[in-house]
């Protein structure tokens, strides 16, 4: 659904770049008003306003921070990554690798914070996604 409406952004915001080069490269005297532009780019306006609209809660702020969390297990296999929308509300996601098991756990953030106790990785990939 969100590439979907990704896609379709994409696709308003060319046509109604297409349409602002067509009327900047209009004569002067010749150029239409407002009231006079086609029907199409008023509609193209409306769509990409409610697509931007939606995309506000898109996980679209993501990071990956891999490490090492134990110093006799090497390779980088442990990581933190952020999946978080515009406001900051999203999730946090930490797979823990040891040298007998793997532990993964999801935290919850909202507006950039946690209220459960974040490790410095953790922290440091919501820094990374927030714009």
């Amino acid at each position: 659904m969100i590439v979907v409406a990704a896609l379709a952004l994409v696709i308003a915001a060319a046509a109604l770049v297409l349409a602002v080069v067509g009327l900047r490269r209009t004569a002067p005297g010749k150029r239409p008003t407002a009231d006079a532009l086609p029907e199409d780019v008023h509609g193209l306006r409306q769509e990409v306003a409610a697509l931007k609209a939606e995309a506000v809660d898109a996980l679209r702020h993501l990071s990956v921070v891999r490490y090492d969390a134990f110093g006799d297990v090497g390779g980088h296999l442990s990581w933190s990554v952020a999946l978080l929308d515009d406001a900051g509300h999203g999730v946090v996601l930490t797979s823990i690798h040891g040298r007998s098991e793997a532990r993964t756990y999801a935290k919850s953030i909202t507006g950039w914070t946690c209220e459960q106790q974040l490790s410095p990785e953790e922290e440091e990939a919501i820094a990374h996604a927030r714009p």
